[in-house]
């Protein structure tokens, strides 16, 4: 993993192997598989360890590529978090880490929660992580992620 930049997450641990075609895998616990580690699944993989070992969320709230259904388009969400009545808690977009978080990453996440309805919305490249509250009108900006700067 030394191809990837240090994240302001906390390190995690990662399974990894070369497959045959020689790209470096990586294994998700929360969905059982393995999966090609590309910039942006490094970040996703530290947000998901965060979300578990410092949130304390179960693996089994978090849903990685949850369907959402735009204008009868189908898209994807990175993470979306269910609370304890399995309701969406919280949708994240991740970027890779040389992606800048602007405000079309923000548009891209608020489009996801007008259909999932979250309480909280968090925007991160790694690098630069931006939450947000929702109180039904606006979006508010909280510091959810004390590690994340």
């Amino acid at each position: 993993m030394a191809d990837y930049p240090t994240l302001n997450f906390p390190p995690i641990r990662l399974r990894a192997r070369r497959n045959e075609r020689g790209c470096t895998e990586i294994f998700d616990a929360v969905r059982g598989r393995w999966l090609v580690l590309t910039p942006e699944e490094w970040v996703r993989r530290h947000v998901v360890e965060y979300l578990r070992r410092e949130c304390g969320f179960a693996p089994q709230l978090i849903v990685e590529e949850h369907p959402v259904t735009i204008n009868g388009m189908a898209q994807r969400a990175d993470i979306v978090v269910m609370g304890a009545d399995l309701k969406p808690l919280m949708v994240v977009e991740c970027k890779e880490p040389n992606v800048k978080i602007s405000e079309e990453v923000l548009r891209q996440v608020t489009r996801y929660n007008n259909v999932l309805r979250c309480r909280y919305i968090a925007l991160t490249n790694g690098i630069t992580t931006y939450c947000y509250e929702h109180d039904g009108e606006r979006y508010n900006p909280i510091n959810a992620f004390p590690h994340a700067k």
